[in-house]
């Protein structure tokens, strides 16, 4: 399955290497987890989580808005025992909301109002509209179409399954007084557990038969915005949100369920805001979109997990933004093309 590399925008000036496909490229090589590199440098360690979850970051936000979710606006335990429209709705609305502020609120400030201009954008191509690719012949309106539908669809009916089980004893309930540490010690293994599940899900679809069904309406959007991060077919949908599943084997609290089904939501939408951060007052204040993703929706045949685990590290298939890397990855599509044609 062969795709062609995008052209640079007209007027990005004529640089050498991989710089000339790129409006940004931020410090690189990129890097991955210091928890999979060896020899173990724990202080690095120290710093990958400090940054991550003890400063202004998606984790620790994340936390924040599941708690505020739990205590204000998740039905109790007692009330999902039986399944009933009025606490399902109550979810889905709920859900509905938060993908609304995060995703069309970074889409508002960074691509309507363009209160950053293009300070730390990636690829300064518009969104495409029109453009007979998308549904509505509108990038941004197919987007919004398929993660607003679908996409919440599929993230509440997944909520709903594991606090119903729950509620009924079909899936083991943690609780803060009986095991404290364990408890916190699960929320830092939730991205942990995500990317593990997100890498191998990825490589699935993109065995063509799969791509060419499901997963080629997310590839659709070879420069991403907010909207991208959830805009995909039902049946992967399906698949990226089952990793919840885990936790009929895991004993967790509603607490995990919502911060694990809403990281994987609304850190789509971040992770595709196609801007490195957040800048304010001339300092870059909050990570956003990954370049290491980024590339991803460029190349196609490249870094399909995350950098929590670095899979794409050990199966080869890793571009960490360099020169050196990105010819590597040209030799690999070459003779993946090589051996599709033969």
């Amino acid at each position: 399955m062969a795709h062609p590399e995008t052209s640079p925008s007209p007027g990005t000036p004529q640089q050498s290497g991989l710089a000339r496909q790129w409006h940004h490229i931020p410090p690189v090589p990129v890097q991955v987890s210091p928890l999979f590199t060896w020899p173990l440098k724990p202080l690095n360690y120290v710093k990958w989580v400090a940054d991550r979850w003890f400063a202004l970051a998606e984790n620790s936000i994340l936390v924040l808005v599941a708690l505020i979710s739990w205590h204000w606006f998740q039905p109790s335990l007692d009330v999902a025992k039986t399944l009933e429209p009025g606490w399902i709705a109550q979810m889905y609305v709920r859900n509905f909301v938060l993908l609304l502020i995060v995703a069309g609120g970074l889409h508002l400030y960074f691509y309507t109002f363009r209160r950053q201009d293009r300070d730390l954008q990636y690829d300064v191509r518009e969104l495409k509209a029109p453009s007979r690719a998308f549904t509505f012949k509108n990038q941004v309106h197919d987007n919004m179409f398929w993660s607003l539908g679908s996409g919440v669809a599929f993230w509440t009916a997944y909520e709903v399954l594991m606090i119903w089980a729950m509620a009924n004893g079909y899936a083991p309930l943690l609780g803060w007084a009986t095991n404290p540490v364990w408890f916190v010690v699960l929320l830092f293994l939730t991205p942990v557990w995500i990317s593990f599940h997100f890498y191998w899900i990825h490589r699935l679809i993109h065995w063509p038969p799969l791509y060419k069904a499901v997963h080629a309406l997310h590839h659709r959007n070879t420069n991403v915005g907010p909207w991208s991060g959830l805009s995909m077919h039902p049946g992967e949908h399906l698949l990226f949100f089952s990793s919840i599943l885990i936790h009929f084997v895991i004993p967790a609290h509603p607490i995990h369920i919502l911060f694990h089904m809403q990281h994987q939501a609304l850190t789509a939408a971040t992770s595709h805001t196609g801007f490195e951060g957040l800048v304010v007052k001339d300092k870059s204040r909050l990570a956003l979109g990954t370049f290491h993703h980024q590339m991803h929706h460029r190349y196609f045949e490249c870094n399909y997990g995350n950098l929590e685990v670095p899979w794409d590290k050990w199966f080869g298939s890793f571009h960490d933004g360099t020169d050196a890397s990105h010819a590597k990855f040209q030799e690999r599509r070459r003779k993946l093309a090589a051996k599709e044609r033969s």
